[in-house]
C-alpha cells in the first residue's frame, strides 16, 4: 500500500513519526506553511521557517524514505497582523523554488477584511506562478466560510479545480465538490473528522477529487491517521483501487498541477558516528 500524506506538518513531528509513517506505507506528503501556536512578531521569522521547509525537511524525510514538498503562504491567522502581512511581498522569490507545489494555506480563519485581502492576493499568486491553491476552510462557521471561501475563488484568476478546499466535514462537502474545486478531510482527534466518519463521506460522495490528510502538527494529532482511513475503507468493501485512488493518486494529480512532484527518493547516505540523522553537507 502506497500513501501519500497531502496535508502534514512535519516540523512539528519527530524523527520516530518519520519511520512510523514509512512503514505504515506513506512515500510522499505535503507540508504547508501554518501558523506555530506562538504568534510570529515578523516577516523574518517566516523566512527562516520557509528555509526550513525548503531545505532541512525535505532533507529529513529523505533519511526515512519519504518524498517530502511543501506549500508557502502567509496563514489566515497571521494575516491579520500587519507585522506579518509585509510576507506577501516576499512571497514571489519563494514561490519559484522546486519543491513548492502549491500556495498555502491561505482562506478563513475569523472572516476578517484583512483576510479577505490575503486571500484574494494569494490567489492571484498562484495563477501568476502557475501554482495550486490549499485552502483552509474556518473551524468556526465552516459552511458561512466555505460560501465565502467559493465566492473569492470564482472571482479570482484561479481555476477552481486548481484549488483545494480543506478541512471540510458532512455539512461542506456537497457545496465544495458542486464548486468544481477538490475536496480535502482531516483526520484529526476530536475536533474535525475520524476514519469512520470518513468512510461514510466516500460512500455517499465517491472517491473522485477527494484528498484525505492527517494534518498531524504540535496539537493532539496522528500521523497514522492515513493509513487508519485505508485499512477502515477496505473493511467496509473499497477496493484496493479505491484506496489507492484516495490516498495516492488524488494527491498526485492535484499537486502535480505544479508540475514540480518529485516522488523518487534517494537512498541515504551514510551516518557519521552513529547520529541517528545526517546533518547535512560535508
Amino acid at each position: 500500500m502506497r500513501i501519500f500524506d497531502p496535508h502534514i506538518h512535519m516540523s512539528s513531528r519527530t524523527t520516530d513519526d518519520y519511520r512510523a509513517m514509512y512503514e505504515s506505507g506513506v512515500r510522499a506528503l505535503v507540508e504547508p506553511s501554518f501558523w506555530l501556536g506562538q504568534p510570529r512578531t515578523s516577516p523574518a521569522s517566516f523566512f527562516d521557517y520557509f528555509d526550513a521547509l525548503l531545505g532541512w525537511e525535505p532533507f529529513r524525510a529523505s533519511q526515512y524514505g519519504i518524498a517530502h514538498h511543501c506549500t508557502l503562504a502567509l496563514n489566515p491567522k497571521e494575516a491579520n497582523d500587519p507585522r506579518c502581512t509585509p510576507v506577501l511581498d516576499a512571497l514571489p522569490r519563494y514561490l519559484v523554488k522546486d519543491s513548492v507545489v502549491a500556495v498555502g494555506e491561505i482562506g478563513y480563519d475569523s472572516m476578517t477584511p484583512a483576510e479577505d485581502h490575503a486571500l484574494a492576493a494569494q490567489l492571484q499568486l498562484a495563477a501568476d506562478h502557475a501554482l495550486p491553491a490549499l485552502v483552509h476552510t474556518p473551524h468556526r462557521d465552516k459552511l458561512a466560510g466555505l460560501h465565502r471561501t467559493i465566492d473569492v475563488v470564482r472571482e479570482s484568476d484561479l481555476a477552481p479545480e486548481s484549488v483545494l478546499l480543506d478541512h471540510l466535514n458532512e455539512t461542506t462537502v456537497r457545496a465544495a465538490l458542486d464548486s468544481g474545486c477538490w475536496a480535502g478531510f482531516s483526520i484529526y482527534p476530536d475536533t474535525k473528522m475520524d476514519e469512520d466518519r470518513m468512510v461514510t463521506v466516500l460512500k455517499n460522495h465517491g472517491t473522485e477529487k477527494i484528498l484525505v490528510n492527517s494534518a498531524a502538527d504540535w496539537g493532539k494529532s496522528d500521523p497514522l491517521s492515513t493509513r487508519k482511513v485505508a485499512d477502515t475503507m477496505l473493511k467496509a468493501g473499497f477496493t484496493e483501487d479505491d484506496v489507492d485512488q484516495v490516498l495516492w493518486r488524488n494527491p498526485v494529480a492535484f499537486y502535480g498541477r505544479s508540475g514540480r512532484l518529485h516522488l523518487d527518493v534517494p537512498a541515504p547516505g551514510a551516518l557519521h558516528e552513529g547520529n541517528s540523522i545526517l546533518r547535512g553537507g560535508e
